[in-house]
Parts: structure tokens; C-alpha cells; sequence
């Protein structure tokens, strides 16, 4: 009786025991294929440890004694400390963004200052938060050392998004409850924009991205608005130039299948290379692949008969993008959308990314005579990019609205009216009634030049 007891209790601890490896195994490979499919990582920590007016550090690549000092002293309310601590950090690093933001706030005080967000990837990719701050901050600095908006200096917040649409969700519901929040400066990809549109729109609060141009966007809501150019121009002026100017007859295309933006320009190229006669490679290109392949796709491109190749790349696949541009080896006419107007893209790229043309919406030498650019490296030490641009571009026209009412709902009246308009990096700043940014894009070029610092830069396309 008890040997059959003791078989028993064995037959059964080794069911146990299979079920548990069983159901240990099946989480392990959902979680797998959850990351595969779905790169961006659930929402994680707390919003007070996400969100800033100048009492934490965000961007830890840019810590020193002295912002540290600054921001301790700024948390506690001693804001003339706090003034000279991030003065000092200033003197070291002239071009972070992230102080000259606390440093304005601290200089604002409690001077009756009204407040906007600004929304960045600082833990999805640090360069894009970056040079999205730049033009936040530029346009403080400047609103506040002209006297403010109506006598009332301008602070502003940051938070870290990462480009996760829970984490922007999180941040929207928190900033829509602040009512001391007029607008916000965001966000960046497309998808982050999408999640957090609907909960703008239904707390009136403006959201103005400088960087989102999913289609999906425009229309989304009377409070949503954007200062980057529509998809279709990027596509429109692209597939021009591959058609008449370089007389490609047949292109390939590689895109971001989870990426909403990288589908966009997708289906806008598709139709505006077909309206240009061109034809279109029906080869498998998606840099969202497990089995993503630069050499296998450059290959099946050229078998296919495809002349050029076109990127639609994503934020998050940057790097995928690069490696297709190093596979290509001089065999396809490279293009791509303005995603890639990146450092990286000319550090990285070298070579092999030499005459690839972009469509963007702005670059340095875009607009004759626009004092912009110059200013833009008196602060940060060189040339800025489009998305520093149209950053300063959406701060200016949420400056400019401020200054004809000052409320949520009157900020959104104004930005809509047909008579708005504002100047920026960019020139003359209006809202169609989608919300979309009423300009065009234009193209830049890689060719070697010494301005970035790898050797090669970008330069406009003459049109």
C-alpha cells in the first residue's frame, strides 16, 4: 500500500512539474514573439520620474556637478541658485537643451509664467529628443529675453516618452488634468502621436507635433496640429525626382510594416509614382522582418529589375535602414524620407549613403535670408536639422497663439482661424482646417562636405 502511495505521489509531482515547464515555456515564447512583433516595451516607473520642470535630470548623458547642483536647488524652490548652477552647466555644455530649458523655468519662477509640455523620446532615441528640445528651447529663450507672452514668461515642461504610446497616454491624461498646461510641443513618431491625440482632444488641450506625419493624423481633432509637412509631399516630391530627374523606371520600396508613418509614405509613394508612369518592385522589403535580410533585399531588387530603392524607414529602425544602405554597395539609386535626415545617418552611412536624396521639410539653406539658421548656431555650435526647426516652429505658433488668449480653448480658436499665422525656421506657419501644416517638402542630398564633422553632409537639391 504505501509503494503504491509513493507512485502515486511520483506520477503526480511529475505531471506538476511537466505542466509548470509546460506553461513556463508557452509565456517565454509569447513574450519572444510579443517583442519581435511589437518592439515597444509596456509602460514601466512613474510619471514623476518621466516628467520635469527642472527638479530632475532626464537626459543622465548630461549630467555635471553643476546642473546637478542647479536642479537640487530648483527642486527645493531656491530658484537664484538654481539660476547660477545651470548658468555654470550652460558654460560647459552650451548645446544641452535640457538646461536651457530649467534655466529659463528658473529665471521664470514665480513670475506668473504660463506653462506648455514638450514630449520627447530621452529613452527611445536620445539624438531625436535632443534636437526636438533645441527648438523648444531656442523659442523660450527668445519669447522670454523679448519680454515674455503679454509681460508672462514662458516655462516650460519635459517629459520622457520613449515613443511608447502607453507611456504617452500616461502623460497626456496627467498633462489634459494640469490646468496650469496650455499646450504641448508632440510627440514624435506617429504612432506616440496617435495615442495620444484622442485624449488631447477630448481635454481641449493643443497638441502641436513637429515630427508625425501618418495621415491618420489629419482630421484626428480640432485640438491636434502639426508643423511637419503631409506624407503626400514627401512622397509627391520624391517620386518626381526619381522619375524626371533621374529617370528611374522601376522602384523598390522597404518599409516598417508596425510602423503607421513608414506605411503611410508607402502608400502615398506607391500612388504618386504611379501617377509619375513609374512601376513599382513587388518585392518583400519590411524592416519589421524577424528575418530582415539587407543583402537578400538589395538582391531580390536588382533580380527583379528595380533601378532605385527607396526607404521608408521608422524612427525605431533606424539602424536596419543603415544596414540596407551599407548591403546596397552602389547598385540601386538610393532615396529615402526624412526619418533618415540624421547624424547617424552621415557618421554610419559614409560611402556607401553618398548621393542618396531625402525628402525633408526644411534644411539651413532652404530660405534665403531667414536669421534662423544663424541664430540656431549661436546657441547650440552648429547646423540644426528639420526637427529642431519645426520644434521651434510649433513653440512660435503656440507663443504666437498665447499672446491672442492665453486659455486652452482660446489657444485653439486662434491656431484655427484662417488668419493665423506666425514666423518661423521654417517661414510663414499655418493650419489647414485638418490641422496639417500648410507647406511643402523639399529634397536635400548627401554629398561629402565638412559641416557635420563625418565627412559628408547634407545639401538641397536645386528644383
Amino acid at each position: 500500500m504505501s509503494q503504491r502511495n509513493e507512485t502515486t505521489i511520483l506520477i503526480l509531482a511529475l505531471v506538476i512539474t511537466l505542466g509548470l515547464l509546460f506553461t513556463g515555456f508557452w509565456l517565454f515564447n509569447r513574450l519572444i514573439n510579443t517583442q519581435k512583433n511589437q518592439p515597444i516595451s509596456p509602460f514601466t516607473g512613474s510619471l514623476e520620474e518621466r516628467i520635469s520642470l527642472g527638479n530632475i535630470i532626464l537626459v543622465n548623458a548630461d549630467k555635471n556637478p553643476n546642473k546637478e547642483a542647479g536642479v537640487k536647488a530648483f527642486a527645493k524652490g531656491d530658484f537664484p541658485t538654481a539660476i547660477s548652477q545651470l548658468e555654470s552647466s550652460l558654460k560647459k555644455k552650451r548645446n544641452d537643451p535640457e538646461a536651457w530649458i530649467y534655466f529659463n523655468n528658473a529665471k521664470a519662477g514665480q513670475n506668473n509664467p504660463l506653462k506648455i509640455g514638450v514630449s520627447v523620446p530621452i529613452g527611445g532615441n536620445l539624438n531625436i529628443a535632443k534636437e526636438i528640445m533645441r527648438g523648444v528651447a531656442q523659442a523660450q529663450d527668445e519669447a522670454n529675453n523679448n519680454g515674455g507672452i503679454n509681460g508672462m514668461p514662458l516655462q516650460v515642461e519635459i517629459a520622457n516618452d520613449d515613443n511608447d504610446p502607453s507611456i504617452v497616454k500616461k502623460i497626456a491624461e496627467k498633462w489634459v488634468k494640469d490646468t496650469k498646461v496650455l499646450a504641448v510641443v508632440g510627440h514624435n513618431t506617429s504612432d506616440a502621436s496617435l495615442a495620444g491625440a484622442p485624449i488631447y482632444q477630448q481635454g481641449n488641450l493643443v497638441m502641436i507635433s513637429p515630427t508625425s506625419n501618418a495621415k491618420k493624423l489629419s482630421g484626428i481633432g480640432s485640438y491636434i496640429f502639426r508643423t511637419v509637412p503631409s506624407i503626400s509631399s514627401e512622397a509627391e516630391v520624391l517620386s518626381r525626382y526619381a522619375s524626371k530627374t533621374n529617370r528611374l523606371s522601376k522602384l523598390a520600396i522597404c518599409a516598417d510594416s508596425q510602423a503607421k508613418a513608414s506605411q503611410s509614405f508607402k502608400q502615398e509613394l506607391r500612388s504618386a509614382i504611379d501617377n509619375e508612369g513609374g512601376k513599382i518592385s513587388q518585392i518583400a522589403c519590411d524592416f519589421s522582418d524577424q528575418n530582415f535580410n539587407p543583402s537578400g533585399a538589395i538582391s531580390q531588387a536588382v533580380s527583379d529589375g528595380a533601378e532605385g530603392l527607396v526607404l521608408a524607414a521608422s524612427v525605431d529602425k533606424i539602424k536596419r535602414s543603415l544596414d540596407i544602405i551599407r548591403a546596397n554597395k552602389g547598385r540601386l539609386s538610393l532615396m529615402a524620407n526624412s526619418t533618415l535626415y540624421t547624424f547617424d545617418t552621415l557618421k554610419l552611412g559614409q560611402a556607401e549613403a553618398n548621393e542618396m536624396v531625402l525628402a525633408v521639410p526644411w534644411h539651413p539653406e532652404a530660405i534665403p535670408d531667414n536669421p534662423f539658421p544663424k541664430n540656431a548656431r549661436k546657441y547650440w555650435g552648429g547646423d540644426v536639422n528639420w526637427r529642431t526647426a519645426l520644434a521651434y516652429d510649433a513653440t512660435q505658433a503656440i507663443i504666437a497663439g498665447l499672446k491672442q488668449d492665453n486659455t486652452r480653448q482660446g489657444l485653439q480658436k486662434t491656431l484655427s482661424s484662417s488668419e493665423f499665422s506666425a514666423n518661423g525656421a521654417t517661414g510663414k506657419i499655418q493650419f489647414l482646417p485638418s490641422g496639417d501644416r500648410n507647406a511643402s517638402s523639399i529634397l536635400v542630398k548627401i554629398q561629402p562636405g565638412q559641416s557635420s564633422g563625418t565627412g559628408y553632409d547634407f545639401a538641397p537639391v536645386p528644383q
